[in-house]
């Protein structure tokens, strides 16, 4: 049995293709709403809503961000009041990021915003082709990922 790959389509969504592609829409989407965030800082706050008090370190380990790229967004994100560093009592070398109440309003707004993008991303697609997507995508985000052992 032969297989017909596209293999430019492949790999323009294993280069990010798709995603820049989503990133793109998230963020005219943000824009029309008046909400002035980036997709990354919309990252940052969905995390941070879901576990707040976080170190730089650990923001960059579950958003895929090295330390100066994270250290950028915080940094505008602090300067907009949408995040505050804290000291970290337990290692001095290091801040705990905290989700601000005014960063909780904003990530309230980005998520329906995101919600919509997503419905406009997955227009079409029924449960069963996200599910095959997520699947696929998942296997092999774990055949590249660092080995952590």
């Amino acid at each position: 049995m032969e297989l017909n790959f596209d293999v430019g389509l492949i790999f323009a969504i294993l280069n990010g293709k798709v995603f820049t592609a989503i990133n793109r829409k998230l963020q005219k989407n943000f824009n029309l709403s008046n909400l002035h965030i980036t997709p990354e800082q919309w990252t940052v706050l969905f995390y941070l809503s879901q576990q707040d008090m976080v170190t730089q370190r650990q923001l960059c380990d579950k958003v895929y961000k090295d330390k100066p790229s994270m250290t950028r967004i915080i940094d505008t994100m602090e300067q907009s009041g949408l995040v505050e560093r804290m000291e970290n009592l337990t290692d001095h070398r290091s801040n705990l990021i905290h989700l601000t109440p005014l960063g909780h309003i904003v990530k309230d707004k980005a998520e329906k915003i995101a919600l919509i993008t997503q419905k406009e991303a997955l227009r079409g697609l029924g449960l069963s082709d996200i599910g095959i997507a997520q699947d696929v995508l998942r296997r092999i985000f774990d055949n590249i990922k660092e080995d952590k052992r």
